[in-house]
């Protein structure tokens, strides 16, 4: 069952956003990011770049994901409390077409859509609908078989 707590950045274009499709998705909560309110993350585990590897003792455990810019991830993070376990992802590939007028994303970074999708399938949560609108898909799955194939991951 889902368990997950989006943080939003409002500064985000909702036309780009890979998550909108999943707005009232049972077990998905979205909160949009405001400087003056807090973030309880309380036993919840968070995907971050800079977390150890999940293992399969993050299995059954709620899910925390922000989803904004690299620039920004800083900021958001700001208003967040409680005890968190921050983990990262394989190097999975992204297959979203990613471009930046104003600086460079880090070459590993992924969709909030794909990164979404594969930790919970490498938590032995396979949720094929949550990829159903992204249009990506087939090229992300694809192109990151090697570990989600493993975790029993759907093809389109």
């Amino acid at each position: 069952m889902l368990d997950v707590l989006i943080l939003r950045d409002p500064h985000e274009s909702p036309q780009k956003c890979s998550l909108i499709p999943l707005r009232g998705t049972p077990g998905i909560e979205f909160l949009t990011y405001d400087a003056r309110r807090r973030v309880d993350v309380s036993g919840r585990v968070l995907l971050h770049p800079d977390g150890d590897e999940i293992t399969p003792a993050d299995r059954g455990k709620p899910l925390f994901l922000i989803d904004s810019s690299w620039r920004r991830l800083p900021k958001l993070l700001a208003c967040v409390d409680g005890a968190s376990e921050r983990r990262r992802l394989p190097e999975l590939v992204t297959a979203y077409p990613r471009k930046s007028k104003t600086f460079a994303d880090p070459t590993r970074g992924l969709a909030s859509i794909e990164a979404l999708y594969a930790m919970l399938a490498l938590l032995g949560e396979v949720h094929p609908e949550l990829l159903a609108h992204y249009h990506w898909r087939a090229e992300f799955l694809e192109s990151n078989a090697r570990y989600l194939s493993g975790a029993g991951a759907v093809r389109p």
